[in-house]
């Protein structure tokens, strides 16, 4: 498979942005990363290799995501905290002129309010975007934490 300069930067970019939407608290703006439509599950791998669909944190529309982030700002409680992720460069599964598929490694490193960091989550996303107005939007991302012990803190979306 030829994966064009074009799919790549268009993902690359996504990617990131995605990324410091998080980590740099800007929740509000983190489901307009993902396609109306979108699908966004949290999973263990052992739970993925299974083909269990339960998640953690399940989504199928972008109003579920803002749902979500309403929660987190109103109504959930928890100890204030940050994320920063580092990202692995996306591997394009495939592509088509409509979207494309990837894999993407990620760390998550979570720092608490009293300076406290650890490592809070390593795994990867599987994802599908859609490509219009030159933008990837995430159609569907399914994150797959390596560990099969996800911290009850999980509270931010990876």
């Amino acid at each position: 498979m030829t994966v064009t300069v074009d799919a790549f930067r268009l993902i690359g970019r996504a990617q990131g942005d995605y990324a410091r939407c998080i980590d740099d608290g800007r929740m509000e703006d983190w489901p307009a990363f993902f396609e109306e439509d979108c699908h966004y599950r949290i999973t263990t791998a052992a739970n993925h290799r299974e083909g269990l669909e339960a998640g953690v944190i399940w989504a199928d529309n972008r109003r579920m995501l803002a749902d979500r982030v309403s929660a987190l700002r109103d109504a959930n409680i928890y100890e204030e905290h940050t994320y920063r992720h580092i990202l692995g460069q996306p591997a394009i599964l495939e592509e088509s002129e409509e979207g494309a598929r990837a894999e993407t490694g990620f760390l998550v490193v979570r720092v608490m309010r009293d300076g406290t960091t650890d490592i809070f989550a390593t795994g990867r996303y599987l994802d599908r975007y859609r490509f219009a107005g030159g933008r990837a939007g995430i159609a569907e991302r399914v994150v797959v934490c390596d560990s099969s012990t996800i911290d009850t803190l999980l509270a931010l979306p990876l």
